[in-house]
């Protein structure tokens, strides 16, 4: 049989519609696809949590040490332009806190436990003793460099 008609024939029986159905179900059900999956989802929420933290909690705490009633209404406008000074800063505590959280929570934890997992493996000795006059021999030898005695 020709070469091109059976490359053509496993083409065929590797990727017809039900089969690549197959496929891509493989694909998504692999462990990082559906942890990645998982991460945004999270992370996203994540987030949304600390957004109304920010919006409902912190930012009025602030307006009220700064004696502004309500801080995320701060504002200046400049040539018929208005600027919410307000957002940005509530986005740039929002920012800082997910960042700190995830440094804290997530990063140093893991960097905990990788450095814990990681022990090296003892190092194995390339020398040994001798019986007879102690001294430190290459393992591959059978006789002392130093007094000629056989060494097992």
């Amino acid at each position: 049989m020709p070469a091109f008609v059976l490359e053509s024939a496993t083409l065929l029986t590797r990727y017809y519609p039900g089969n690549l159905i197959y496929i891509f179900k493989q694909f998504l059900l692999r462990g990082n696809v559906v942890d990645l999956a998982v991460g945004v989802v999270v992370g996203a929420a994540f987030g949304t949590v600390v957004n109304a933290l920010v919006s409902d909690l912190l930012t009025p705490f602030i307006a009220a040490i700064a004696k502004v009633p309500d801080f995320s209404q701060l504002s200046f406008t400049l040539n018929g332009s208005k600027f919410m000074l307000g957002h940005f800063i509530n986005a740039i505590i929002s920012f800082a806190l997910i960042t700190s959280a995830v440094f804290f929570f997530i990063v140093k934890p893991m960097n905990i436990l990788v450095s814990r997992s990681r022990k090296e493996a003892p190092v194995d000795p390339t020398t040994k003793k001798c019986s007879e006059c102690l001294s430190e021999i290459p393992l591959a030898v059978k006789r002392c460099m130093r007094c000629a005695q056989l060494v097992s």
